[in-house]
């Protein structure tokens, strides 16, 4: 009932390797912004915004009209790692998961401090 109040709807269910930008789903206005919010990342190079987000814990929301986004990063190592007993935070590199981060902090920052909530 509260879907109005919802900005915008994020997933990080690829990993922490290194990223590359976002999976964008939502209309060409809230695109714009998203885009323009990543060039905030080019000191990083992460600033590609790709067609669509994907993720089974936002997609719920994205079918009603909420804009979302997902992390893109590099997946080569993914199944070397996911759902097995290697899957332990001593095989991360912490540096990639800093850039994750900053993904991830520059626009929900710049996102919940627009005076206007992303388009739908």
């Amino acid at each position: 009932e509260n879907i109005s109040n919802f900005d915008i709807v994020m997933e990080s269910d690829e990993g922490t390797f290194k990223p590359s930008g976002l999976g964008f789903t939502g209309n060409a206005k809230a695109r714009d912004i998203v885009k323009e919010i990543m060039t905030l990342l080019l000191p990083i190079n992460v600033t590609d915004v790709y067609d669509s987000a994907d993720g089974t814990d936002i997609d719920y929301w994205m079918r009603d009209g909420v804009p979302g986004a997902s992390l893109r990063d590099d997946l080569s190592k993914y199944f070397w790692f996911h759902h097995s007993q290697g899957d332990t935070m001593t095989v991360q590199d912490p540096n990639q998961m800093n850039l994750c981060a900053a993904v991830w902090t520059v626009v929900s920052y710049v996102i919940a401090d627009m005076e206007e909530m992303l388009p739908r």
